[in-house]
């Protein structure tokens, strides 16, 4: 019997946010989206709608709240805070007071932090229950980004956070080849696209967790991104020793993105003890966690999934996707590198 919960992801509704810096194309992107058709069974949540220009596509104002959009999407504003939002929304839908909905997007104001909502999702019993995250999407500003990231520790962290990436405003930049190189350096699993005034294809745009939305099965290749931690490892040996051209960008330097892989099946208390020593010890500079694993006694992969202090629950899924058994945990610090992460898990399973 095993000693986690079954995964039940599929039975929940997808949650994504759209964050990125201030003027990155956050609304731009947004309001894209609202007119595609694909889109019209989904909720979105604004923190005011003067911030996003909705005029033209508002048809109902339920209440000072919720709007009902020309393309049937639902649209609300954020009351005292996220949490109570959310429980609201599936209550009005639950009641039939909103048409139904099948998605939530969530877009942050361009100072905003995503790791609180990301920890919401991950484990709040009030709200993980009915919900789960989906994508993190962070729209880039190819004119100004360069500047923001050397200056602002919220835009580095809205890119290390990212599932996708969204170059924006390329035709306005001389050249965005090096904010690419950047950006893959900040946070090599992320999926990284180039957005012309907002367009873009949404089934390109989501579907970046665990989940396949499709299938309703789990995608690990998809999730981990295993092969980016690979190409990004080998060219950092490559360019061992050789001057880099990013070395003075000082957020850049401090921010590591790597995957470790076991052969063996590993002890549950030792990677326990592990990861609740790196929360306690180090969790602001843990950015995010992510990682399946092959566990002795445990017939089906465990998944791990965390931001900062905040674990979601392990969960068994139904079944391992491949003939890869290895365990793989993916890492985004601030200022913790990848050998102080690897000697810390030799010292715990030593000790255990």
């Amino acid at each position: 019997m095993s000693l986690f919960e079954t995964d039940k992801s599929a039975a929940r509704l997808p949650v994504s946010l759209i964050t990125g810096f201030l003027g990155s194309g956050k609304t731009t992107l947004l309001n894209h989206l609202l007119r595609d058709d694909a889109m019209k069974d989904s909720a979105v949540i604004i923190n005011e709608y003067g911030e996003v220009s909705l005029d033209h596509l508002l048809v109902e104002r339920v209440d000072g709240e919720v709007a009902v959009l020309a393309s049937g999407c639902i649209c609300c504003t954020v009351r005292s805070d996220l949490e109570e939002t959310l429980r609201g929304l599936l209550v009005r839908r639950d009641r039939g007071e909103v048409p139904p909905f099948r998605r939530i997007l969530i877009e942050t104001t361009g100072l905003a932090d995503p790791a609180p909502i990301v920890q919401l999702l991950l484990n709040n019993p009030l709200v993980s229950h009915f919900l789960r995250l989906d994508a993190v999407v962070t729209t880039v500003d190819a004119v100004n980004a360069a500047h923001q990231l050397d200056r602002q520790y919220e835009a580095v962290k809205q890119v290390a956070l990212a599932d996708r990436l969204l170059i924006t405003k390329g035709d306005l930049a001389s050249d965005s080849a090096a904010l690419e190189a950047r950006l893959r350096r900040l946070n090599p699993g992320a999926g990284i696209e180039r957005v012309a005034h907002g367009r873009i294809d949404s089934s390109r745009l989501f579907g970046a967790g665990l989940i396949d939305p499709e299938k309703k099965t789990v995608d690990v290749a998809r999730w981990l991104n295993e092969r980016a931690f690979v190409r990004s490892r080998e060219a950092e040996h490559a360019h061992a020793g050789q001057a880099n051209d990013h070395n003075h960008h000082h957020h850049d330097a401090s921010i590591a993105s790597f995957m470790l892989a076991f052969d063996e099946p590993l002890d549950w208390m030792a990677v326990s003890n592990w990861l609740a020593h790196l929360r306690s010890g180090r969790g602001e500079d843990l950015l995010r966690v992510k990682g399946i694993l092959n566990l002795r006694g445990e017939p089906m992969p465990v998944a791990v999934h965390g931001v900062h202090h905040v674990f979601h629950p392990p969960v068994a899924l139904s079944r391992w996707p491949d003939a890869d058994r290895r365990s793989r945990i993916v890492f985004i610090t601030r200022n913790i590198a990848r050998e102080e992460v690897l000697a810390l898990w030799h010292a715990v399973r030593a000790a255990a």
